[in-house]
């Protein structure tokens, strides 16, 4: 399976998913803060992957101590605000350090980056049985997607993905319509990639397709991730989702969000505070590193919320929220 990490001696790499899908380009890190960069650029991303990519950053700086690990955490920690898998991963290696002391930082830090990332591979397929579960037998669906929420995002089989994935192995899935995903083409990029190595069959759709399609009643379900999901359950994902939502209410077609059980957030009651990362007004007046706009301002909300009614219900690795 394709894998967006690996550690060997002293480096961690990184697949540049930039780059993708012409060019598979490894980055390679020895310090934190090309971790925190990496994170930044979004060279990686995907909630649980940058919090599997932060847990090895503070690992890469075990061996300069206790100090620079907590230098590394905050810098990773503010790297991007909405997922919170990344503070999750951070956090949990700071407590792990906490219990076990200093006597062999490196090792702890390095084990704990590995059980995170083992954990989220067990979650992914957990997940993706109990999503497969709600779609009846002796029937082909056709799912809708958004974003990129497969190995590339999750370092295991993937959230949403692991889901169409399963539905795919036990002959229930028709075909996968993947949103482009704009500004930054997560979709047209990642996820098309990832389901052609699969022999999955897909169709790119742009992001204001999706209401047609549906009116025509070519989608049966729609199937996403998340970054972040409040305390009552609403649910913060990749811009565009919440428009999804809308429109699957508006054509009683199923909107399902497949996350683990780290991307919720006890601490964030509603989705009203959940903080929204606002990116560069250059990813939307731009496309392929060239400006295709004149200069005028550009709104680019990294994320938007889905508010609890609208989802039909959430798949963890344990249960279903419904």
């Amino acid at each position: 399976m394709l894998s967006p990490f690996e550690f060997k001696g002293d480096i961690f790499s990184i697949l540049d998913q930039r780059r993708l899908p012409f060019e598979e380009t490894w980055i390679e890190c020895s310090r934190g803060a090309q971790v925190v960069d990496a994170i930044k650029t979004l060279a990686v991303r995907g909630a649980p992957a940058i919090g599997i990519a932060a847990a090895f950053g503070m690992a890469l700086e075990a061996r300069r101590g206790m100090n620079a690990v907590h230098k590394a955490a905050e810098k990773l920690v503010a790297a991007r605000p909405t997922a919170v898998n990344l503070s999750w991963a951070v956090e949990r290696v700071l407590k792990k350090v906490k219990d076990m002391g200093l006597n062999d930082l490196e090792a702890i830090t390095r084990a704990e980056a590995y059980a995170i990332w083992e954990e989220e591979k067990k979650a992914n397929i957990a997940m993706a049985e109990l999503g497969e579960s709600l779609f009846n037998g002796n029937v082909q669906y056709t799912i809708l997607t958004h974003c990129n929420t497969g190995t590339l995002a999750t370092g295991g089989v993937g959230t949403a993905l692991g889901i169409i994935r399963e539905l795919y192995s036990a002959g229930k899935l028709k075909e996968v319509f993947v949103d482009e995903t704009r500004p930054l083409l997560q979709g047209a990029r990642l996820t098309t990639y990832e389901l052609m190595k699969d022999g999955i069959p897909c169709t790119l759709i742009t992001d204001s397709m999706a209401g047609f399609l549906m009116k025509q009643g070519r989608v049966d379900a729609i199937v996403v991730g998340a970054d972040r999901i409040a305390d009552n359950l609403d649910v913060a994902n990749k811009v565009g989702t919440y428009s999804l939502a809308v429109l699957a209410n508006a054509h009683n077609i199923p909107f399902y969000v497949a996350a683990p059980m780290s991307t919720f957030d006890k601490n964030t009651k509603t989705g009203d505070d959940i903080t929204i990362e606002v990116r560069d007004a250059a990813e939307v007046l731009g496309f392929g590193g060239r400006q295709v706009a004149p200069g005028v301002d550009a709104c680019n909300p990294a994320f938007d919320v889905t508010p609890k009614k609208l989802i039909t219900a959430i798949i963890t690795e344990t249960r279903i929220f419904i």
